[in-house]
């Protein structure tokens, strides 16, 4: 497995290494991520070993279009008011917890009946999306209590060089994206 990859040289290795489970570290708007198949357990469970992080926790899932996140989301579920505030923070750094879909694994949402999502700006995120055709898991690449990393090389100090690193450069946001209650409006975690 090559430990940094540029996803435009071999997009084919990445797509089967995505579907083979495999957790891959990649830039987002403002740190690096960990991420894989949110559909599958056992990659998931595999990016919470690495991270100590607990199931309990949940997950963030993120995609290119709310398209994508239709598989996860009751979306009619959420109050017309506070759709619009969710399609007009979109594509950018806003995550919102929505109605999970019946079907949707406690694995992701941790148990919870919400479910943590965001359309992402980020275009090496926005590429990762359209080629796999899906969403992917996101949550900061770092272990527990640690600083989140911001290029290959502090993901490597944290994880080892056998974990698959994309190569790019992180956005302009200071901080991890704001997290918003889709039932109330609330912000739960500010920029």
């Amino acid at each position: 497995m090559f430990s940094r990859m540029d996803i435009s040289q071999n997009p084919q290795l990445f797509k089967q290494q995505f579907l083979d489970g495999e957790v891959f570290a990649y830039p987002t708007e403002a740190v690096y991520g960990l991420g894989c198949d949110p559909t599958n357990e056992a990659a998931v469970m595999k990016l919470l070993a690495l991270k100590n992080r607990s199931l309990e926790k949940g997950l963030i899932v993120i995609a290119n279009s709310k398209k994508q996140l239709t598989k996860f989301v009751d979306f009619s579920r959420v109050e017309p008011e506070i759709l619009k505030q969710v399609d007009d923070s979109w594509p950018g750094p806003n995550t919102w917890l929505l109605p999970k879909k019946q079907g949707t694994p406690d694995f992701i949402t941790g148990g919870s009946e919400l479910i943590a999502v965001r359309v992402s700006s980020h275009p090496l995120v926005v590429d990762i999306c359209r080629l796999l055709d899906s969403a992917v898991i996101s949550t900061s690449a770092n272990k527990s209590g640690e600083e989140p990393a911001k290029n290959c090389q502090q993901v490597f100090s944290q994880f080892g060089e056998s974990l698959l690193c994309l190569h790019g450069s992180v956005g302009t946001q200071k901080n991890p994206s704001q997290i918003r209650n889709g039932l109330t409006g609330e912000t739960v975690r500010a920029s």
